[in-house]
Order: C-alpha cells, then structure tokens, then sequence
C-alpha cells in the first residue's frame, strides 16, 4: 500500500494552538537552552579538568563548578518538564473544548454525512497526539536545532579540521530526515483516520446491539471492525518504521564521527598539533551532539504526528455550525397558537431527487393538522425544516407570521415541542428525561404531565421514582414507555407548535385514547400537527394534509377526503391508515 496520504494540517494551524500558551513556551525554551548550556560547557571544565592534572595545577575549582552544572541541569530539566506537560494539559483541554462545542453545534445535513464515532475519535485521539506536538515537540525542535548551533560553535573553537570531519558524517542524518519526516506525518493521517473509522464501527454496532444480536451479526461486526483495526495497525508500523530509521542513522552518524574524530585527532595528537585534553573535549562534545540531534529528531517527529492530526481537527473548523442556539431566557408567550404557513417550498438532500416541490399551505393555529402520505412523500422533512434543521432551497415558511428564517434556530425550536418517531431517551434519570427540554419546571408541573400521559403509575411503582435510570437510549424502558415519557417531556415545555411524528405508534388503545384527548387539549393553546399512520390518531385532525412525492395532493376533513380524494380513501381502508386493534 502507499504511503502517500492526504496532505494534513500547516504548521501554521499547529502553532496557533501553541500561541495562546506562548509566554510559558517561552520560558520553558529558556530552561531549556540553560539546561543544555549547562551540559554545552561541562565538557570544557572536563578539559580544564584533564590539563590541571597534567601540570599538576588544583583541580577544585573547576570539579565544583562541574557538579553545580550537573545539578543545576537536573534542576533546569525536572522543571522544565513539569512546565511543559502541564502546557500540553492545556492546549488539549482547550482543543477538546472546541471540537465539543462544534460537533454539538453542527448542523443536521453535516452530522448526516459523517459516522459519529470518527467525529468523536477527533477530540479523544487526535487531540491526544496534538498535545504534545504543539509544546514539547516545539520546544524540543528549537532546543534541538539552537543546541546543535551551540555545540558546533564549541567544536570549532576546539578545532576547525575535525568539525569539517564530523559534518560530512552527519550529513547523512539531515538527508534521511528530510525524506523521512514527511512520510511520519503522512502515515499518522492515515493512522488516525483508520481510529476514525473503527469509532465509527463501534458506534454502529453498540448503538443497535440488539438487532446485531438478533441477527447473529456479531461475526460479521467484528470481521469489519478488525479490518479497520488492522488498517490503523499498518499506519502504525509505517511511521514505527520510518521513526526506526531516523533513530538508526542518528546513533550510527554519531558512532562514526566518534571514530573517525577518534582516529583523524589521534593522529593530530601524535604529531603534536593537538593537546590530548583538546580531543577528549572534542570526543566529549561528539557524544553531547547525540543530544540536539535526538531532541531534534524527536521534536521534528512529534512536530510531524502533530500536523497528522492537525489536518483531522481542523477540518471540524471548517464544517458549517449553527451558530444562533444560544439559550434564550424569559418566559414563552403561551397565546395566541400561532398559524404556519409555508409558501412555495422546495427542499432536496444532496444528491437526491427533490423531497419537496413547491409546497404551499396553511395550519390555523390552535388546531390539529394530521400529515398523511405514502413512504417518502415529504412528512418528515417538512418537520424537519419548520425546526430549521435544514434550510428550504426555495420558498418560505413562517410561523405567527414571522419567516423563520429571520428568527435565530434558538428562538424558532423554543416556540416548537418534537416528539420522534422512535422516542429516544437520554441517558440519565426520568426525572433528568422531563427536565431535558423545561429545566426551571416545578414538581407540580412534573406531576401533572405525568399524570396525562399515564407515567405516574409507573414511576409510583419503581423504588427509586423519578430518580430511576433509564439506561443508554432509554434501553430500560417499553417502547411505549419511551413514546410517553418523550411526549411528557414535549408537554412540559408548553410550546406554541407541537410536532408528533408518529408519536403514538408504539402505544395500546388505552394509552393512545389518553394521549389523544391530551393531544386535543393541548391544541387549545399550541398548534398540533402530526404525522401518524392511524385511522384513530388522523380522524379527530381539524384538518388533513396529503402528500405525495413532495407535493400537497389534497386538504381537508376526514370525510371529505374520504368522499374526494381517491389516494386518501385507499390509506384510510388499506395500507397505511389502519383501524387501532
């Protein structure tokens, strides 16, 4: 397989995630280079050291300003450490506190096209590897780059000759990490995505555990899965590989410049032109390089992982947010319901036929308005644009005679209650459920949608009431549990429009008899419209809207249609609209 990748983030979008940070990297940089100062003339002590003993000069001194390098390096380093890793606790906090508080606010046509589990592998692994990139892999590249300087500057002031020597053997190193560093970076992109991918498998299966059960699909699951596990292990071993190469050729490049220095500056010593203490200090300075070279290379990798996943976080930028679902505080005007009226709207998802097609129509407010259709005649995607969860292609829709797309999507999703077709439940408690959409409602107010939409005979049997979990999705609850606690929790807000998409599907003929006369109730104060498939539910509409392929076929009463419209009498008798059993 290739290694080429994608190209992946700028150095540029790297270091801005370091600038806010930037007096504290720069402090730390300054440790830094005086820990490695501190090492840089160790070695000249040492010779001072060699060439007192020689003439028989003390050597106090110069051992006890030796030791206090060697302990004021250990000093430097140790909080020079510290510094930096709590630096990286910080960008990548403050990196995941901006990728959650986009992917939240993503709009619906991005998150439909995106698994969520790739989207969450962006804040927990990729930012994982941003982290240190953007402080120690910065601050090692600059100490390994000024450190080298300092230390050829030392060399040459030891001898010219065996500098020259010595940079021809290192050269090799500076040509592998040019033709190295790049491809790193290129098989960390292809890592992470390959981490995107198995979130996003994990995600699927575990988010419909039990049709994967059903089914026996665990085998199948799993096969799939690996696959993508196995991809990112490739990845893996490709920079592991590279990363091998660049360690490899740095320990040998110092290797051979040590015996090459070793032989070349023995013999300078033997013909005099050389003191022995000078080679030892040179020799000394040799084994010092493999210290910026290693901080060097070791930056410049980090730097290079980093810039991997700098191209996958910011992606997350450039992906549109909804950016007016501030929270709006005061209390909802309850009355009048407001009329909705859409005019001349079209509506197509990318790289589909049109959903809807010039759809023109009028709900009164304070009634009920019952939406029927075959299969893919446009009833969800109507609820879907009056929330502005997309926006209209065409046409316009407003609510209380304000087009919505005037008003921010906080305010037009304050005015309307959604209850889904398959009623999830957050994870948490019932009472957290009630709370979820009306957090300021009184325990009377809880009782009272309890009471009406039938809970209360549950929660008055369950030992810890409205403090019970429900498990993930609600997995804890009926399906006809689930449709009443998310219709209780609509209520609760006392909205001006209330959406049911199919809300009482999963209901018996007690329960949705209950629901309906709450329902009639409700739209004494809020306009009611409903997407149901039940005789029951569409007869009491004040009015009937039929769809087909995206357009309004037909409009009125129960009987009316009946007696009018031959696709609506062949719904009430056959296939979709079905006496409650």
């Amino acid at each position: 397989m290739s290694d080429a990748a994608p190209a992946s983030g700028s150095l540029g979008a790297l270091l801005s995630y370091a600038k806010p940070h930037r007096g504290v990297l720069v402090g730390s940089l300054v440790l830094t280079l005086l820990a490695s100062a501190s090492g840089l003339v160790q070695p000249k002590f040492a010779q001072q050291i060699l060439g007192s003993l020689a003439t028989g000069q003390g050597v106090a001194g110069p051992i006890i300003w030796l030791s206090v390098l060697l302990v004021a390096g250990a000093l430097l380093t140790g909080l020079n450490a510290w510094l930096q890793q709590r630096t990286s606790e910080r960008v990548v906090r403050q990196v995941r506190r901006d990728l959650v508080f986009r992917l939240i606010r993503l709009r619906v046509p991005e998150l439909d096209r995106r698994p969520p589990g790739d989207l969450i592998a962006r804040v927990t692994s990729d930012s994982t590897l941003l982290k240190s990139a953007a402080t120690e892999g910065l601050i090692m590249t600059v100490n390994g780059v000024l450190t080298f300087i300092g230390t050829i500057v030392m060399m040459a002031t030891l001898d010219v000759a065996l500098l020259g020597i010595t940079m021809v053997v290192l050269l090799g190193v500076g040509v592998v990490m040019t033709v190295v560093l790049p491809r790193i970076k290129a098989a960390v992109a292809r890592a992470q995505d390959s981490v995107g991918v198995i979130g996003a498998m994990l995600d699927r299966t575990l988010g419909a555990t039990r049709t994967v059960k059903a089914n026996g699909a665990e085998d199948r699951e799993t096969v799939l899965a690996e696959e993508a596990v196995e991809e990112a292990y490739r990845a893996g071993l490709v920079g592991a590989r590279y990363g091998a190469i660049i360690t490899m050729v740095g320990g040998a490049s110092i290797q051979a410049a040590f015996l090459v220095v070793l032989g070349v500056g023995g013999v300078f010593v033997a013909n005099g032109t050389m003191a022995v203490s000078a080679l030892i200090a040179f020799l000394l300075y040799i084994f010092f390089l493999a210290l910026p070279i290693s901080s060097l290379v070791t930056g410049a990798s980090m730097l290079q992982q980093g810039l991997g996943a700098v191209g996958r976080i910011d992606e997350v930028s450039r992906m549109p947010i909804e950016d007016d679902v501030e929270v709006l505080t005061g209390a909802l005007a309850l009355a009048p319901a407001p009329a909705i009226e859409l005019r001349d709207v079209e509506f197509a998802y990318a790289g589909r036929e049109p959903a809807l097609r010039g759809i023109s129509l009028t709900i009164p407010g304070g009634t009920q308005t019952a939406l029927v259709g075959l299969s893919g005649a446009g009833k969800t995607t109507l609820f879907s644009l009056l929330q502005r969860f997309y926006e209209p292609t065409a046409g316009s829709i407003s609510i209380g005679g304000q087009d919505i797309s005037t008003l921010s999507r906080a305010e037009v999703r304050r005015r309307i209650a959604y209850v889904e077709q398959d009623a999830p439940a957050m994870a948490g408690t019932i009472r957290g459920n009630l709370l979820y959409a009306a957090p300021e409602a009184t325990d009377e107010q809880i009782a009272e949608v309890l009471r009406v939409t039938r809970l209360d005979g549950l929660v008055s049997r369950l030992e810890l009431g409205l403090e019970t979990p429900v498990g993930t999705r609600g997995v804890t609850l009926s399906g006809g549990e689930r449709q009443r606690l998310a219709i209780a929790r609509a209520l609760l807000r006392r909205p001006q429009v209330l959406l049911l998409d199919e809300a009482t599907a999963q209901l018996d003929a007690r329960n949705e008899q209950a629901l309906s006369e709450v329902v009639a109730r409700t739209a004494e104060y809020c306009t009611v419209i409903l997407i149901a498939h039940r005789l029951s539910t569409v007869i009491e509409a004040d009015q009937i809207i039929v769809l087909e392929q995206g357009t309004v076929r037909a409009a009125g009463t129960h009987r009316s249609l009946v007696e009018d419209d031959d696709l609506y009498r062949e719904l009430a008798t056959t296939q979709l609209l079905t006496a409650q059993p």
